[in-house]
């Protein structure tokens, strides 16, 4: 006789063998604090727009990782969706456009309208801060809060309200 034992929920995006899409705030964000690398260990292959590279390499500081020093990312051309909505960001349009083409597991996405967005087409959306909390909850970082703070200190724009719930679901928060 067998006894059946439910398994751990593990969140769909993770279990399938699609590709992850990059937009660039979270390249940027995770760049600042020298934790790009989190994605590839999270994720393995991430797959980048050349217009999300583009953007990101205009704004990388000398002290950040070129995207090209990183192989788990891969750059990929897109043409982007023309029936996405205007009043998305070339990177966000870019990144949406591929992640749909791809039936991709998970879009890495920050800004709130492209968000929105994704979630409205279906897209699994995955922001900075939910990368720290999966990173945390798989041993990859011993702790959310340093990085978090140390985001801000570098002109990452994290809300108190959304520090603080990022801080709770991470069991750091007192």
């Amino acid at each position: 006789m067998w006894t059946w034992w439910p398994r751990p929920r593990v969140p769909e995006p993770l279990l399938s063998t699609n590709p992850v899409v990059s937009d660039t705030s979270p390249l940027i964000s995770l760049a600042a604090v020298g934790r790009l690398s989190v994605l590839g260990d999270l994720y393995g292959e991430i797959l980048v727009p050349d217009l999300v590279r583009d953007e990101y390499e205009i704004g990388r500081l000398a002290s950040e990782l070129t995207l090209a020093e990183c192989p788990w990312i891969v750059v990929v051309r897109v043409n982007p969706n023309p029936s996405l909505p205007v009043a998305l960001d070339p990177g966000e349009t870019a990144a949406m456009s591929l992640a749909l083409e791809l039936s991709a597991r998970a879009i890495l996405l920050d800004e709130r309208l492209g968000r929105r967005q994704a979630a409205q087409l279906g897209l699994p959306v995955v922001g900075t801060l939910g990368v720290l909390l999966r990173a945390k909850e798989q041993g990859l970082i011993p702790a959310v809060t340093p990085i978090v703070d140390e985001m801000i200190a570098h002109g990452i724009r994290i809300g108190t309200a959304l520090r603080t719930l990022t801080l709770q679901q991470s069991g750091e928060y007192s």
